[in-house]
């Protein structure tokens, strides 16, 4: 190809040349060498050369003989070569091949080898989106509140952080009422103090802290059944005060890193009264984890001991002493998936009556399982349970401040099982539900029952007028069903509403005596705006039953049942945050104003009303 284009070339100069013009001069000056010329020049030159060299030879030969003289040669003009510009030509000449080869198709295949990279990403940013400016948080706050009936309270917390690690907490809580119910005539106040403090260290190996506390709680037995008609001169010489002292002392410890003990909890509390009752309480929680295999086996070992006296029994008048030390241990083996949990357990219990010398061994089951049946909105699940249940004169009163202080003993509660299963989950993204059905078996199981009158040799005594509690014991199975609703509508708004429905069946005891056979309650919390908030709570308490023993006449002695009725009981707050440091608040409790009773003989204050004030600041920075 390339060889035809320069033949071509070459062909149109030379055509090109021939018509320049026929004058020798300008011949001479413009012609230019071609192919043809160029041969006979080179032979014209070589036969020149060779004639010059034989005439060269002859000449200096014939120097040699003769010396013909000098000659002059002129030049005229040295021969100058040029060179006409080429002109490309613009159009591809055709092929003119015989056989046109044809492209052949290739297939590509490529082999991949992973090559290691070290381009690192840049990290994404979340967009951002509207948030609230973080609430600065101080160390101390202070409200008071004062309302109706005098009613006075009082909240109070601290907390001093003594180092990074290190930090020292104090409380005091006050609630009193000093007004006194239309309904009866002896003293209706009450009156409870209580102070805490509590010091935490969170050190490298092991975070632990110590704690302290006093309560002092006044309460009077005011509730002086109808029945009993007394007059006026026995009424004017009740001495109806009773007043509780509690000292609390505990410390706990927790590993921080992976080992065999994980934790241990210890605490001290006396508790005792103005008549001379008291009681000592040692609590002691160990806990171990053991691997085996790929999975741990945790182990909580107990050590609950409990004694104190009564200086007089209520029946009898006599001390009455009672001393129980609980020893057990609850092996766990937990099996997880991703769907399911499965706790396989079992409670061993040594049960020693020291003041009787009565000791025994317990075991109980430990064993619940839980199933996601459909992700987040159903899960299964259900267990059954036991242990060894202790009990103390200072948990009594907390259920029931008006017991009296002449109880015939304190005893464990041996729960034998507790049978359950439910379901629980969502049923939108922001409402939640939990339905349970229970089965529960107990032996001893503690009922307070309204003690009889007993006023024979013991007047000086301000509870033996059918106007305190006694805690009898009993063989107990209550069947429960439990339903549960709670919805967070939005970030200020929360509401739920709950209820459960009991069944009860006693050995020995007419009746589960003030245990109902349905409660439920509905709460409610909302955020109105950046300084208004809300909330309200309602509960229900169904039908109970108590006794009444007009005189006490013996252990067999015969009373009346005494049906108390149900009751509800509405309540709710308003608040506004003036800044960031005072607030005010109203709270108003029993808005219905229902005279019901807690317990028999004993009716609450009506529609309460409260107004008070909050102050946040820092006290130690």
């Amino acid at each position: 190809m390339f060889s035809i284009y320069k033949n071509t070339r070459a062909s149109a100069s030379l055509s090109h040349r021939k018509t320049v013009t026929d004058n020798p001069q300008l011949a001479t000056r413009n012609w230019q060498p071609t192919t043809k010329n160029h041969r006979h020049f080179l032979f014209l030159a070589f036969a020149l050369l060779c004639v010059s060299g034989v005439f060269a030879q002859e000449k200096e030969g014939k120097e040699e003989k003769e010396n013909i003289g000098t000659e002059t040669v002129n030049v005229v003009k040295p021969y100058k070569a040029t060179v006409s510009d080429a002109f490309k030509i613009r159009e591809v000449p055709a092929a003119e091949d015989s056989v046109l080869l044809q492209k052949k198709e290739i297939n590509y295949s490529i082999f991949s080898v992973p090559v290691a990279s070290t381009f690192v990403p840049a990290k994404g940013k979340v967009a951002g989106i509207g948030k609230k400016k973080r609430e600065y948080l101080y160390d101390t706050y202070l409200s008071l509140g004062l309302g109706n009936y005098s009613t006075a309270l009082l909240d109070f917390y601290t907390s001093a952080e003594i180092s990074k690690d290190q930090s020292f907490d104090i409380g005091l809580n006050h609630h009193s009422a000093q007004g006194q119910l239309d309904e009866t005539e002896l003293d209706t106040k009450f009156f409870d103090t209580k102070l805490e403090a509590a010091y935490k260290n969170a050190g490298r190996f092991y975070r632990w802290g110590v704690n302290g506390g006093l309560q002092h709680q006044i309460y009077n037995w005011y509730g002086l059944p109808a029945q009993a008609g007394f007059d006026e001169a026995v009424i004017n010489s009740i001495d109806e005060k009773q007043t509780y002292y509690t000292a609390s002392l505990g410390g706990n410890i927790e590993a921080v890193e992976e080992s065999v003990f994980t934790g241990a909890e210890l605490s001290l509390k006396r508790f005792w009264d103005a008549h001379d009752s008291g009681e000592n309480r040692v609590v002691l929680n160990p806990s171990f984890r053991f691997p085996v295999g790929e999975e741990l086996i945790t182990a909580h070992v107990f050590a609950d001991y409990v004694g104190g006296e009564f200086k007089y029994e209520y029946y009898t008048g006599e001390k009455s002493k009672y001393s129980n030390l609980l020893l057990g241990v609850n092996p766990n083996l937990v099996i997880a998936g991703e769907d399911y949990t499965i706790n396989l357990g079992a409670s061993v219990f040594y049960g020693m009556d020291i003041e009787n010398d009565d000791n025994d061994f317990y075991i109980y089951p430990k064993v619940n399982a839980s199933y996601r049946l459909v992700e987040e909105y159903v899960t299964i699940y259900g267990g059954v349970e036991g242990g060894l249940d202790q009990n103390s004169y200072y948990d009594f009163v907390q259920d029931n401040v008006y017991v009296a202080p002449a109880l015939m003993g304190v005893t464990p509660t041996d729960r034998q099982y507790d049978a359950y299963v439910g379901m629980k989950g969502k049923l939108s993204s922001n409402v939640g539900y939990n339905l349970k059905g229970s089965y529960r078996a107990e032996n001893n199981k503690p009922l307070f029952r309204a003690n009889p009158v007993n006023i024979s040799g013991n007047e000086n005594h301000g509870y033996v007028y059918g106007n305190s509690f006694g805690v009898v014991y009993d063989d107990v199975t209550t069947f429960s069903a439990f339903g549960e609703i709670h919805a967070d509508i939005d970030r200020n708004l929360t509401l739920g509403i709950n209820a459960e429905v009991f069944g009860y069946n006693t050995d020995n005891q007419e009746e589960a005596w003030n245990l109902p056979i349905v409660k439920g309650s509905f709460f409610g919390d909302y955020q109105i705006d950046e300084h208004w908030f809300a909330g309200a709570n309602i509960f229900y308490v169904g039908q109970r039953k108590d006794m009444y023993v007009p005189e006490f006449a013996g252990e067999e002695q015969q009373g009346e049942v005494v049906k108390l009725d149900s009751y509800f009981d509405a309540n709710a707050h308003l608040g506004y945050h003036i800044d960031q440091q005072w607030s005010v608040f109203v709270k108003a409790n029993n808005i219905a104003n229902n005279q019901y009773a807690r317990w028999m003989n004993y009716p609450v204050q009506g529609f309460q009303i409260l107004g008070g004030i909050t102050y946040k600041f820092d006290l130690w920075k």
